[in-house]
């Protein structure tokens, strides 16, 4: 269809220049009748012309919604992985800004890159094989005439057509507002799927952040119809009045001299020559401009391949990283071969319903490598206390453990990734209403087919203390940014709640009860415990000590101890360290205070 419509529009062209030629020679010849009823079919003419040009426009930018739309999915497909997919293969929205270099802004490439690429691939076209086609057709007639001077436009009456002209026209600059917030919008939801991207991955919420992308993306794309729309009929209007209908006042104004007896003009009858001169010059100037759009197409060719080398590269990055293969800038003070030969080799991941590390190294994505060899082995119901001081390990276990780093050496036997969930300091918080945040990532459906109900979902909450938040915030369908809405303590609740509901067989609590008070952090580990939940637990609270078995201290050294925990004897021995500490600071008063007692003794003496 594009190509018929290129291919009709350059024959009326041709016919509009033969008619031009016809027009001018019934002014010379200075006959009336023949000289309006070209008119009437230079009017005529102007249905298929304008209905061509705009259809041109609308097929164009139709086009390149298409190419975005499947192009968009395609690469949304591949960030966020297939619904329900595991294994090393998915979380590339994780591993693409944590674990690789060459991307730095990947919300950037999906909404802006893709779309000026569909926009250039779609223009191209247009701007090259509509120029070649004009010229080769335009120099064959030209060669069939006699080419001459060119011939010159009027137009009449602009001031009553172009206040027509804007009663008419759309708001396109609310359009323009408005696409921008959408776009706004979009990347805003990109963006906090990148910043939240680790919370995201732990929780299994790719089907859910794709939906919510979706949905983004779809308000785009109907703004961009209906713009799309609006501009199509109004480029036929635009066209038909400025192009052909101010053409024609102009041509009319071109006849007054030759029907019409004006002091210091004499009729002058040219015939035939005149006809083919305007034809021609028509022709060439037609030629000429169709020959310098081949010219500029150039720079639309190099703006298309600089769009097609930052989409190739995005598509070749999470491919390459899909199959485990990683580019970052290594930043360790390690040796620069021990690196590369650990970064080299990879482990074995097997699953199992129980935690088992075996000589496992812990590296990070910069090459530091922060335990050489760690092995510890956790069964079902055996909480795991871990400390140590900070950039030690601690969080980069759970990246292992969750699949999102790759496992350079060893064995890891562990539960699959969904049987895991991650409560970080500071909770994820998806868009959406106050029931979203208690099940993410599950939708409402999916809720009420697992055969969960509202008020069981007030009573997980009663168990956190916090059933009056329903109420409070308007009911369970209220939608807030609740980042804003909740502090910092009932975010830690909300996401323990969101445990509570999906109930897995390991939690990963990271810092998950600094904000909570100490009798609902106790209320929330036993019943974690009830639910038949195993905490792995990073915490420096000696209230936490006794809901652990285990405990894993990193020393911040490369070195580790894991060994059985026995709370009462640490907290006996944490106890008289703080109190041997509280002594140790008063030792310089109490020398302070002996010299001065011996100076007061000496001078009595």
């Amino acid at each position: 269809m594009h190509s018929s419509l290129l291919i009709f529009r350059t024959a009326i062209s041709l016919y509009v220049a033969a008619l031009d030629g016809k027009i001018v020679a019934s002014l010379v010849r200075a006959r009336p009748a023949e000289f309006f009823w070209n008119i009437v079919r230079w009017l005529l003419v102007a249905v298929p012309a304008t209905w061509t040009n705009s259809w041109l426009s609308y097929v164009q930018n139709k086009l390149a919604i298409a190419y975005r739309t499947r192009l968009t999915k395609e690469v949304i497909k591949q960030y966020l992985g297939e619904e329900q997919e595991q294994g090393p293969d998915g979380k590339i929205y994780y591993k693409i800004s944590n674990l690789d270099d060459r991307i730095k802004n990947p919300d950037q490439m999906i909404t802006h890159d893709i779309q000026r690429f569909s926009t250039h691939l779609a223009a191209i076209y247009s701007n090259l094989a509509k120029p070649v086609l004009d010229v080769i057709l335009y120099n064959y007639q030209l060669s069939q005439n006699v080419g001459a001077e060119g011939l010159m436009g009027l137009t009449i009456l602009v001031n009553g057509t172009a206040v027509l002209l804007r009663y008419l026209t759309p708001p396109f600059g609310m359009y323009t507002a408005l696409s921008a917030q959408l776009a706004g919008s979009l990347r805003h939801t990109h963006s906090r799927l990148a910043e939240f991207s680790e919370e995201v991955a732990f929780m299994g919420g790719e089907h859910t952040e794709k939906l919510l992308i979706e949905r983004e993306y779809a308000g785009v794309m109907e703004h961009e119809h209906r713009t799309l729309d609006s501009r199509w009929w109004f480029g036929c209007i635009e066209e038909g009045v400025i192009k052909w209908l101010w053409g024609s006042f102009g041509l009319v104004l071109c006849a007054i001299p030759v029907f019409f007896k004006l002091p210091g003009i004499e009729s002058v009858d040219l015939g035939s020559r005149t006809e083919g001169f305007v034809t021609n010059r028509r022709l060439l100037l037609s030629s000429s401009d169709a020959f310098g759009r081949v010219m500029y197409s150039y720079k639309d060719l190099a703006e298309l391949a600089g769009y097609t080398a930052r989409v190739a590269e995005l598509l070749e990055t999470m491919e390459d990283i899909r199959k485990g293969k990683f580019e970052k800038a290594l930043v360790s003070t390690a040796s620069l071969e021990d690196n590369s030969r650990i970064l080299r080799s990879r482990g074995q991941v097997i699953e199992s319903d129980e935690i088992q590390f075996e000589n496992v190294p812990i590296v990070t994505p910069n090459g530091d490598i922060l335990v050489r060899s760690l092995s510890f082995h956790v069964k079902p119901g055996q909480h795991l206390l871990i400390v140590g001081p900070n950039g030690c390990g601690k969080s980069s276990l759970f990246r292992i453990l969750g699949g999102l780093w790759p496992v350079y050496g060893g064995v890891v036997r562990k539960p699959p990734a969904s049987q895991f969930i991650l409560i970080p300091q500071r909770p994820y918080l998806s868009l959406g209403t106050l029931r979203d945040q208690v099940i993410y990532p599950h939708s409402k459906a999916d809720m009420e087919s697992r055969g969960i109900a509202d008020n069981d979902l007030l009573k997980i909450l009663a168990m956190v203390q916090m059933e009056g938040v329903v109420e409070r915030e308007g009911g369970w369908d209220a939608a807030r940014e609740w980042r804003e809405a909740l502090s910092g303590g009932d975010q830690q609740k909300i996401a323990w709640a969101r445990l509570f509901y999906h109930s897995p067989k390991y939690a990963v609590l990271d810092e998950a009860t600094s904000l909570v008070p100490l009798e609902v952090e106790g209320r929330m580990m036993e019943h974690a415990a009830e639910l038949g939940i195993t905490l792995l637990t990073v915490s420096h609270r000696p209230s936490l000590w006794k809901y652990h078995s285990l405990i894993l201290h990193y020393d911040g050294q490369g070195g580790y101890v894991f060994t059985k925990l026995d709370a009462e004897k640490r907290l006996a021995l944490q106890e008289e360290k703080q109190s041997l500490e509280t002594k140790l600071l008063e030792v310089p008063k109490m020398r302070e205070r002996l010299a001065e007692l011996k100076a007061l003794a000496s001078s009595e003496s």
